[in-house]
């Protein structure tokens, strides 16, 4: 895999290659848990996950969400 770079909630981050959102996610620990996406400024539903490639140069907005009262 050819190494990239990515824009994650404003810091760079280099990632070994281009991967699915879904396997961002998981190398953040964050599979399962309820969080916002946006990529490149369009927001990714959870179901598109799998097939939603993450590549060099995106920008992505990872919000968690947290209940409260």
């Amino acid at each position: 895999m050819t190494p990239i770079s990515i824009l994650l909630n404003g810091s760079l981050r280099p990632l070994p290659g281009p991967l699915s959102l879904a396997a961002l996610l998981e190398s953040l620990g964050l599979t399962g848990k309820p969080v916002v996406v946006e990529l490149n400024q369009s927001v990714v539903f959870p179901r598109d996950y799998p097939l939603t490639l993450v590549s060099d140069g995106a920008r992505l907005e990872v919000v968690t969400l947290a209940a409260g009262g």
